[in-house]
């Protein structure tokens, strides 16, 4: 039985919508439309094609991300594993493909991200550990075990072919972007035309009568943990590629800013609303941002400021858009 079934899930919030809101749709492309306009006065080289192309794929390992993210926010969790997930996969993939090949490797690096989301959806569903708390546990366990088999050290990845999917181009788009774009597009559908989706919105916005309605809450939330941790995995194959290396610092820090994007992009905290549209506009305005203040040549430590600000003001606007329901 799903949603569709019983009106006692038929809720605002359990529809998904194209837009996050309107006012808050608008209001996104509004503030990126602003942001293009300033910064392509303050710097003549933000517009050129290859600026754009590095905005895009700077934004893709997140954006990869940001997709599974999104679905579990909306499901009424949030997983904080997923910036270590990308480090741990990537040496994962950096000690195995000496001896197993590099398919072999990645394969097993992304049955090591699935692993974790497996782990982090019992601990929320089974055992009843608060997301914040279960996901933080993994977090540090993903980062330990990175550095354990790394012996602390970036590992090098020395196939060639390997390459292609981290600095390659097909039709002079980078692959990664084009990566990118599948998963968005494959979790845009999910969201918008299928069953799950709709148990995601329900479980999110009112998870009690959805289990009334016969919606496995525990069964979606357990699944969407598992995607969000394939979408890290995803992007930690890209980032290893790109570096060449699987790294145990890498990608510290990378869950808040996909945090901050999806937030940003108009899902709540509080579960039942957001939109992958939502959370596009999201990535690409904390790219954007990221890209203007290098190329504005901004003191590092007041782009950290910059990226903290954001993040405040993305829970800020998600506390008003509660308070104003």
């Amino acid at each position: 039985m799903t949603s569709e079934s019983d009106p006692r899930v038929a809720s605002p919030r359990a529809r998904p919508r194209v837009l996050p809101s309107l006012p808050t749709g608008i209001g996104l492309v509004a503030l990126y439309a602003a942001m293009v306009v300033t910064l392509s006065i303050a710097s003549p080289y933000f517009l050129s094609v290859n600026n754009l192309l590095n905005i895009l794929l700077a934004v893709a390992v997140i954006g990869v991300i940001s997709v599974g993210m999104t679905m579990v926010i909306i499901s009424g969790g949030l997983d904080l594993s997923v910036g270590a997930v990308v480090a741990l996969v990537g040496v994962a993939i950096a000690l195995s493909h000496p001896v197993i090949g590099i398919g072999p490797a990645v394969i097993l690096g992304l049955l090591v991200g699935v692993a974790v989301g497996l782990i982090n959806g019992l601990a929320v569903t089974s055992i009843g550990i608060n997301p914040l708390i279960a996901t933080l546990g993994t977090l540090s366990l993903a980062r330990g075990l990175a550095f354990v088999f790394s012996g602390g050290l970036t590992q090098p990845v020395l196939d060639r072919g390997f390459g292609f999917w981290g600095r390659g181009f097909v039709l002079g788009i980078p692959v990664p972007v084009i990566v990118f774009a599948i998963v968005w597009a494959l979790g845009y559908i999910v969201l918008r035309h299928t069953t799950l989706g709709r148990a995601i919105y329900a479980s999110g916005g009112n998870p009690q009568a959805s289990w009334l309605a016969g919606i496995r809450v525990g069964y979606v939330r357990r699944l969407v943990y598992l995607i969000c941790s394939a979408g890290a995995a995803i992007g930690g194959t890209l980032l290893t590629s790109q570096l060449a290396a699987g790294a145990p610092q890498a990608a510290t820090g990378m869950e808040l800013s996909v945090i901050a994007a999806v937030i940003l992009g108009g899902a709540s905290l509080s579960g039942g609303e957001g939109t992958l549209v939502g959370t596009l506009l999201g990535v690409l305005i904390m790219g954007t941002l990221n890209n203007g203040l290098v190329l504005l040549n901004v003191n590092p430590y007041y782009q950290e400021v910059a990226r903290g600000v954001v993040l405040l003001l993305a829970v800020g606007l998600d506390q008003l858009r509660l308070q104003g329901r």
